[in-house]
């Protein structure tokens, strides 16, 4: 009962996306699941102890979860503790005395842009067909507006301003941003769009990216053009939609833009989740400093 008001609470006053309720739902599941397989399920949240949450942490450790999936549970936890706390149904709060594993600093990971400009900018990799020109559109759009997989796909034709060159897009927390696109990237929208329609698809999707029949484009295929394009440029091992966000940000870092004005396009909340892109910045300065310094 008290889950499903704190799910309700973030569903519809705090409106986190439906792929983060998911995410809270399941990992609030598989506590709940654990205390009860565990022989002391709980009659009330008060009788939640920070013990059982240790417990819980040790038990994922155990079976080789990341810290970082570890921590996102328990970041779970700590919200819904925090609600209840909120809500009187507790006084005090077993979150409070948890700590969490260290996670390493990953740096993005990113592919060279330039080699990146030469693919899109070669008429021989992609196809003039509906198909060649779509794909195209994908890596476009991630690469030339950092957006996230997920904006992607819920971009409609009437968010495109051909006018203004901008695009209207829904991130996080139901956020509406204006991002600019370029010339370039108009032009291929306008081209895939009389491509689009041409194809006279029985099924009149509203979203921008469709599949080949004209359905709603979903998340696996993205990651299939996305992976196969960037092979071409690229032996490293992750390809996803993420590595062109990442790519779109430390380009732009690199070419002297502000933090600020990127955390803006990539519609971070704090600075901070921005602030990652200028440790690829600095590794790319030190490099640099090697090969050109007589002291180095």
């Amino acid at each position: 009962m008290f889950s499903e008001r704190f799910i309700q609470y973030i569903k519809f006053e705090k409106r986190y996306s439906v792929h983060t309720v998911a995410a809270y739902q399941s990992d609030l599941d598989q506590f709940m699941a654990f205390l009860t397989l565990s022989g002391q399920p709980p009659a009330h949240p008060s009788d939640i102890s920070h013990h059982d949450i240790r417990n819980w942490m040790v038990s994922m450790m155990d079976d080789k979860l990341l810290a970082r999936s570890v921590n996102r549970k328990i970041a779970t936890l700590r919200k819904y503790f925090k609600f209840l706390l909120q809500e009187g149904v507790i006084t005090n709060n077993p979150t409070a005395k948890i700590t969490t594993p260290k996670v390493p600093k990953n740096l993005p990971v990113v592919v060279e842009d330039v080699k990146l400009t030469q693919m899109l900018d070669n008429n021989e990799v992609f196809g003039k067909d509906f198909k060649g020109v779509r794909d195209k559109l994908v890596i476009e759009f991630l690469f030339g507006t950092g957006i996230r997989l997920s904006e992607l796909l819920g971009i409609k034709e009437t968010d495109i301003d051909n006018y203004e060159h901008t695009v209207k897009v829904l991130g996080k927390r139901n956020k509406e941003r204006i991002i600019p696109v370029n010339r370039e990237l108009v032009a291929l929208l306008n081209e895939y769009q009389v491509l689009k329609k041409s194809e006279n698809f029985d099924n009149k999707s509203l979203a921008l990216i469709v599949t080949d029949k004209g359905a709603n484009a979903y998340p696996k295929l993205i990651y299939l053009i996305v992976h196969k394009y960037l092979s071409y440029i690229s032996t490293q091992t992750k390809k996803s939609p993420h590595v062109l966000r990442h790519t779109f940000a430390t380009s732009l870092l690199n070419r002297g833009a502000d933090l600020n004005s990127i955390k803006e396009l990539l519609g971070h909340a704090n600075l901070s989740a921005t602030q990652i892109y200028t440790h690829n910045s600095v590794e790319r300065l030190k490099s640099i400093y090697k090969l050109a310094h007589p002291k180095a």
